[in-house]
């Protein structure tokens, strides 16, 4: 089984080092760059690939956002999946990184088992965003954006169109499965064939999606 190759930059050698530590302590984990700011990271990124990058939101040389946007603008990093790890948690970093095409976020005292599985989910193309981080993040875009019912959809089929908006709500495929009453097999094949349809890198793009199509409104924070 080829390991999942993982670049860690932080402005902070001993995080750098504790990070690749732990990582590269499981069999399926490979620790190939390790970059003390974001200049730096995609320099090296191009000679050492990585599928998932950890990187640090604010540094010197080239910050976590900036280098975030550079990543998701550029073709030869299609593949490469981007979590920011910070100290600030749900603040209004968090908006602006899933518009730079952030994949995932971590707080640096998250346990260590948390970071390992991190790796794998977002490899696996998933996106690390609770229910809770996604109801923020529809709040907080809410204040600063007006919806455009329908706008981009019309590719989809109208239970694509259900799909996407529970994935907007945060759920899983095993809760979109139930919801809908579909194996979660087929829920699955239902967001990848969106995904595909509407371009998006993963699965926080759909949440923004949703929001930014009217599929999703700030009325169903309240609703439970």
């Amino acid at each position: 089984m080829t390991p999942i190759r993982v670049a860690i930059a932080d402005d902070h050698q001993l995080v750098r080092a504790g990070f690749a530590s732990l990582l590269d302590s499981e069999d399926d984990i490979e620790v190939t760059i390790q970059a003390s700011g974001g200049h730096a990271l995609l320099e090296a990124l191009l000679t050492a690939p990585a599928d998932v990058v950890l990187m640090d939101i604010r540094m010197p040389d080239g910050d976590g956002l900036w280098a975030t946007e550079e990543i998701a603008a550029d073709p030869r990093f299609d593949a490469v999946r981007v979590v920011l790890v910070t100290t600030f948690g749900l603040d209004e970093y968090i908006v602006r990184a899933v518009r730079a095409g952030a994949s995932g976020f971590l707080l640096k005292d998250t346990d260590p088992t948390d970071l390992i599985r991190a790796v794998r989910v977002v490899a696996a193309g998933e996106a690390l965003l609770s229910p809770e981080v996604t109801k923020y993040l529809l709040s907080r875009m809410s204040l600063g954006l007006k919806a455009e019912p329908d706008s981009g959809l019309d590719v989809l089929t109208d239970r694509e169109r259900e799909v996407l908006a529970l994935v907007g709500r945060g759920q899983s495929n095993d809760e979109i499965a139930e919801s809908l009453v579909l194996s979660p097999l087929t829920a699955k094949t239902h967001v990848s064939r969106i995904m595909t349809k509407v371009g998006a890198r993963d699965r926080v793009h759909l949440v923004v999606l949703a929001y930014e199509s009217g599929l999703v409104s700030p009325g169903w924070l309240n609703e439970h």
